[in-house]
């Protein structure tokens, strides 16, 4: 019940959502009560405007991607391990394992495994089933890396997590299985990296960040020019509501996770 809470409840807060609910209000509203159905309509567009702003979205997600921003070579470590939720299965009309754009999170940690960084590679990530049966995400993403040429005894799988503290508390029971010691190399979305390693942490797991899927860089930051680029900046776009979106969602997360002791 907590996994479909968690799923469902935060879409009535994203801007979306929240949108979607006042104008409900607004037309509820309208006849009776004006008034309060012209400030729902005005709220509701307000948050749509701010959470659509690219420089908005942008900031906001640099507040948590710039936390732990790529410093010079990764060591090398006891394993690397890659949290699930970039792939989709291969279930027709696809003619193989899909990659969403979190996908980033397996190819970089084959291509860590590649450069020698680690004799394992622990692969955590089941799939929430609410109808029909699907493989784990562990498992998609071994296809993939194996199809990199990381060989499939160097693959360690987690198929049972379907969030981020499951995954922690999966992946550290594979350590201890294995008597695996030492730091590890941690690959996720840079986005989800600050609310992952603190997680991780809790579990008493060394953790070294490997953040990739970045979804703002430097070029991004860079201050606009022109007159275009400025107006276009301007104009909300869905690009930018998603992104406003995914760092709202990491904050929610955080917060949630911190009210149960996750953190």
């Amino acid at each position: 019940m907590f996994l479909f809470l968690s799923k469902l409840l935060p879409l009535f807060i994203y801007p979306l959502g929240l949108t979607c609910l006042l104008m409900i209000a607004a037309l509820i509203l309208i006849w009776k009560q004006p008034r309060l159905a012209f400030g729902a309509i005005a709220l509701g567009l307000l948050i749509l405007l701010v959470s659509s702003n690219s420089w908005i979205s942008q900031s906001l997600v640099r507040s948590l991607e710039g936390q732990n921003l790529p410093n010079g070579e990764l060591p090398k470590a006891t394993a690397i391990v890659v949290l699930g939720g970039g792939t989709k299965p291969p279930i027709p009309p696809r003619p193989w394992v899909d990659v969403s754009e979190a996908g980033d999170r397996i190819l970089y940690g084959s291509l860590l495994y590649k450069q020698d960084k680690a004799p394992w590679l622990i692969l955590s990530g089941g799939r929430i089933q609410w109808d029909g049966k699907q493989p784990p995400e562990s498992a998609d993403m071994a296809e993939i890396a194996t199809a990199m040429g990381v060989p499939e005894s160097a693959i360690l799988q987690d198929p049972a997590s379907l969030n981020t503290y499951q995954n922690a508390v999966n992946v550290r029971q594979i350590l201890e299985q294995r008597n695996l010691t030492g730091k590890v190399l941690l690959v996720t979305s840079a986005l989800h990296m600050p609310r992952s390693l603190l997680v991780f942490r809790r579990q008493g797991i060394e953790v070294i960040p490997a953040p990739t899927d970045f979804l703002v860089s430097q070029a991004d930051l860079q201050p606009t020019t022109t007159i275009q680029a400025t107006i276009l900046n301007l104009i909300p776009d869905t690009q930018s509501l998603q992104q406003f979106t995914q760092a709202l969602k990491e904050y929610i997360g955080i917060l949630i996770y911190r009210l149960r002791g996750w953190l």
